[in-house]
């Protein structure tokens, strides 16, 4: 009988370690597959011809061609396959949101589990040596600014299209939001750093304390380079606009997470970081970002966390594992509820928030329910330290210094289907065009940048 007559219907489980030992540190919380695990779950692959779930990949890895590698047993090719698309196959193995994008639409999935593809992609990735295939140089020269997950993939693009490409990073450490924004349980800095590791082979220049607009400016890179990608991302946060905000002890998430990642608060003890974690820390928000503070603040000493989120726990964006690990490891929720006031003492510490019920209203025009306040029904939780999770857009510093650059309403930089800006030459993507969304849409926007800069520099 052939392996493929032997498909089974539930998808081989992940290894995690316990919750009470994870709290207590920052090391990962799933353990990656075994090569016999791996195969045996690549072995549940049907092999389609059309597959679906390449169609809604943003980067479109040729999924069903690196899963039947890694069942002849041939990993070393799985990575190259998976390389032609996605340079960071560790990371998006990792942090990529799979179940509502490539294995949502997973053939197996309509008759048992979906096919576990995020799980096997990192399994490739971390335990294959990538092979660095170098093109022959073009002369051109791109300047990428910012190295988040848009700037990284567009970045290995171009080097892999034998483009000269310089990284331009503001912060002293590389890699944006997944250096400063997820925290190492989810994604250890070792990981992130192989991947740019991998990238500087393929012959991207790294400059780290280099704020565009400051240290250099625009035009100067406009004078230097055949072509600029913007991949600045959405590092501002938003705020809730409540009394009590301005107390001591109330932080946007992004702050909270910054502190924790750069300056390595999750080295318990070896380093001098200026962050206190005690009493009982409530965050406010329900996507990936919240479960990610209100995780890391148990990590940090809290007594207890709870997170407030004015929907209900269907329309939570986090994803379903973030939300199942954060309820493993202690954390509460309180749904359908908005902070309305933060109450602190004469000393300006956060002593308490008060909040208000809601109710599930019609439907919104992207399809998500709306909240609406129940009249006059208030409650109040205990809280030394607040983390507001809601939401971040697009810094506008350095975006409104460029001359005839557009941005829409929000902030957000204009682009056409190119995503070229209003500037020749010019190219944006991630986030600083999308606002706040996942780290492979921004990857499927460097990739797409990528591409139509180089059209753009063979024209040139």
């Amino acid at each position: 009988m052939s392996e493929k007559k032997t498909l089974q219907k539930t998808k081989v489980p992940v290894r995690q370690r316990p919750a009470e030992e994870r709290i207590h540190d920052f090391g990962e919380v799933e353990l990656l597959y075994s090569p016999d695990e791996a195969k045996k779950e690549a072995l549940r692959c049907l092999q389609c011809k059309n597959p679906p779930c390449v169609e809604d990949c943003p980067v479109h890895i040729k999924i069903p061609q690196f899963i039947q590698k890694i069942v002849d047993e041939r990993v070393d090719e799985a990575i190259a396959i998976i390389l032609e698309d996605n340079p960071l196959p560790s990371v998006c193995g990792r942090v990529c949101p799979q179940e509502i994008q490539c294995q949502k639409r997973c053939t197996m999935g309509r008759v048992g589990d979906p096919v576990q593809i995020g799980k096997l992609e990192r399994f490739v990735g971390d335990t294959t040596q990538k092979r660095v295939v170098k093109a022959n140089r073009t002369g051109k020269r791109v300047a990428v600014i910012g190295s988040g997950p848009a700037s990284l993939t567009c970045a290995g693009e171009l080097a892999r299209l034998g483009h000269e490409v310089v990284v331009f990073e503001a912060l002293h450490g590389l890699g944006g939001v997944l250096l400063y924004g997820i925290p190492e349980f989810r994604l250890p800095k070792e990981v992130l750093q192989r991947e740019i590791a991998y990238l500087e082979e393929l012959g991207v220049e790294f400059q780290t304390n280099v704020l565009v607009g400051r240290t250099i400016t625009f035009e100067e890179l406009q004078r230097d380079f055949h072509a600029i990608f913007l991949g600045t991302g959405a590092g501002l946060p938003k705020y809730l606009h409540i009394p009590g905000e301005n107390l001591r002890d109330v932080f946007s998430a992004n702050e909270f997470l910054t502190r924790i990642n750069l300056m390595k608060a999750y080295h318990f003890g070896l380093y001098d970081t200026p962050l206190e974690v005690k009493g009982d820390v409530v965050v406010i928000g329900g996507g990936n970002v919240a479960m990610d503070a209100a995780r890391s603040a148990l990590r940090m000493g809290a007594r207890s966390v709870t997170v407030v989120y004015r929907r209900g726990r269907e329309e939570m964006p986090a994803r379903v594992e973030e939300i199942a690990h954060a309820e493993e490891e202690g954390v509460r929720f309180h749904f359908l509820a908005a902070p309305v006031k933060i109450e602190g003492n004469e000393e300006g510490n956060v002593v308490s928030l008060t909040c208000q019920r809601m109710v599930l209203g019609e439907p919104d025009e992207r399809g998500r329910r709306c909240f609406l306040p129940v009249e006059g029904d208030y409650f109040t939780l205990p809280a030394n330290m607040v983390i507001n999770a809601i939401g971040l857009d697009t810094n506008r510093i350095l975006l409104e210094s460029i001359k005839g650059l557009s941005l829409d309403a929000k902030g957000h930089v204009v682009v056409d289907e190119d995503l070229q800006t209003s500037l020749p030459g010019v190219f944006a993507g991630g986030d600083v065009v999308l606002g706040a969304a996942t780290v492979i849409l921004a990857a499927g926007h460097g990739k797409q940048a990528a591409k139509a800069i180089d059209r753009f520099l063979s024209k040139a």
